[in-house]
């Protein structure tokens, strides 16, 4: 059985249920794709192909049409939101109250919970109230949607703390400042929130170029939001061999689908003061490798490079272990540092990794350090948003000139791949927020479900998405890693609707903010 993000080992128990047989009996093999934000996790048509194949004794394929694809398979959850926040003369909340509605499809389970938990996670809020219901519609299942159920809630909480700055006379971004959340804030469970980087993000948007350069013109208008998302851990397994040509080979079992095989093995080269290109990663399936959960959660660099960091100390154990034979001293002497390997029971020696691994065959054989974990310590992400926006009143039409995401990423290990999450992930917060939604009709049948009527933007409506990385290291993994994929789809619709208002006086509360909800709201309030 091939899969993409789902946890392996997960499959296998559900086919093994279907099928009704030992799991033992089912091999996962990982296939790897260009993204999942969530929509890979569950299983759709597999359970039925296995049985179809158990029941007809031949192999069974089965193929989803487009049509089927957005019926058939979980969009994120559509909702309703009422969100009343209060303020003191002094410009500090004081309360505040949210009623949150989000459907769940046509089974129970949408992203209520979490919407409710984090939704005021950016702001110290003494007193709050939060009913959240998860409501069964007649429309396809909701499903997992990067950070589900955050972008709905920031949309409408955002919008009211610029609605309560522009009241107050107070800049968007110094209110935010002025009452941004610490670690000694509370949740709504009553949880205190980790340490994130709120306040270095929004002393970075504050003194951004962005930020400080005027933007003048009719029905042009800046906006700005911010969004929180905590992230995942879980179990995961690592083994590291080395090789006599001083390289490695890394096996994990997370697959790869935004560049995590490159940043689990940076890790591992990080700490055996190797390059990069000195590591051979490789993904294998479910016979091969000890447990790992699912490829999801922003969890893998986290998780994964954790184990990843554990099996290189075990390397690293061995390969001092064999240094002190080579040299004849105490391994407990010896010291690695920048690739050298020294001892001060050896004074004048040293060896560096490559010539120690040259004769690992000759000091005892081969070397493999082995890692599973169920690791602890993720840390929650922030993000912030600037956007500009043009609006042609006449059509409704907007227009995205400029986009900056903020994010503190705890420490960025591949700064070229964490830049593509924040860029991927603002994009289709842009999309969401103007153009992206499940349109159904008086049968509640879905009526835009194919590509051209589904409306995603491309890069002609996208301005180049400029990144600014903040880190602020995680205090619960050795290099200080966070989770950094999905909170920056949160705070693009709330920037988006602020920078509206600005441009042209209304305040959209509707997503998508397409040209009839612009022109609905345009004429409703005579602009």
């Amino acid at each position: 059985l091939w899969t993409s993000t789902q946890g392996p080992f997960e499959v296998r128990r559900a086919m093994a249920s279907c099928l009704n047989i030992a799991v033992s009996k089912i091999r996962v093999v990982p296939m790897e794709i260009g993204g999942g934000f969530g929509g890979k996790f569950p299983l759709y048509h597999e359970p039925v192909a296995a049985l179809l194949s158990k029941k007809t004794g031949n192999p069974v394929k089965i193929v989803m049409t487009r049509k089927e694809v957005f019926q058939g398979t979980g969009p994120t959850s559509g909702s309703y939101l009422k969100v009343k926040m209060g303020v003191d003369r002094a410009g500090k909340f004081t309360a505040a109250q949210a009623y949150m509605a989000y459907e769940a499809g046509a089974f129970p389970g949408s992203p209520v919970d979490t919407a409710a938990q984090y939704a005021f996670a950016p702001y110290h809020i003494p007193n709050l109230v939060i009913d959240g219901y998860d409501v069964v519609v007649n429309k396809p299942k909701a499903g997992a949607y990067r950070a589900p159920g955050a972008t709905n809630a920031a949309f409408a909480i955002e919008t009211i703390v610029d609605e309560l700055s522009v009241e107050l006379g107070i800049d968007p971004l110094q209110f935010r400042l002025n009452n941004v959340a610490n670690e000694l804030t509370r949740s709504a469970s009553g949880l205190k929130y980790p340490s994130v980087g709120r306040t270095e993000v929004l002393n970075a948007m504050i003194n951004h170029p962005h930020c400080k350069t005027p933007l003048t013109g009719t029905h042009y208008g800046r906006g700005v939001a911010v969004g929180y998302w905590p992230t995942g851990g879980a179990e995961s397994s690592c083994t590291i061999s080395v090789n006599t040509d001083g390289t490695i080979n890394l096996v994990e079992g997370s697959t790869d689908i935004g560049g995590t095989r490159a940043s689990v093995a940076m890790q591992a080269a990080e700490l055996l003061g190797l390059k990069a290109e000195d590591v051979n990663p490789q993904v294998l399936d479910t016979d091969s490798i000890g447990y790992t959960s699912g490829t999801g959660g922003s969890s893998v660099t986290f998780k994964t490079g954790w184990a990843a960091y554990k099996a290189a100390e075990s390397v690293l154990d061995q390969m001092m272990a064999r240094v002190g034979l080579m040299w004849n001293v105490h391994p407990e002497s010896i010291e690695y540092n920048n690739g050298i390997f020294e001892s001060n029971e050896a004074l004048g020696k040293s060896l560096d990794f490559k010539e120690v691994a040259s004769d690992i065959n000759n000091t005892g054989g081969p070397i493999v350090g082995r890692s599973s974990i169920n690791a602890t310590g993720s840390a929650p992400t922030f993000a912030g948003c600037l956007v500009d926006v043009r609006l042609d009143v006449e059509t409704g039409k907007v227009d995205v000139l400029r986009v900056t995401i903020f994010q503190d990423v705890g420490k960025a290990i591949h700064p070229s791949y964490v830049e593509g999450q924040m860029q991927g992930g603002t994009v289709q917060g842009i999309g969401w927020a103007l153009n992206e939604e499940y349109f159904m009709d008086e049968t509640n049948d879905m009526a835009n479900s194919t590509l051209l009527d589904y409306r995603m933007p491309t890069c002609l409506d996208l301005p180049m998405i400029d990144t600014v990385i903040i880190e602020v290291p995680n205090p619960g993994h050795p290099f200080g890693v966070r989770g950094v994929g999905e909170v920056s789809i949160i705070p693009p619709a709330g920037a988006i609707a602020n920078a509206v208002y600005r441009a042209a006086g209304i305040r959209p509360n509707t997503l998508p903010m397409n040209p009839k909800v612009i022109m609905e709201n345009i004429w409703d309030d005579n602009v």
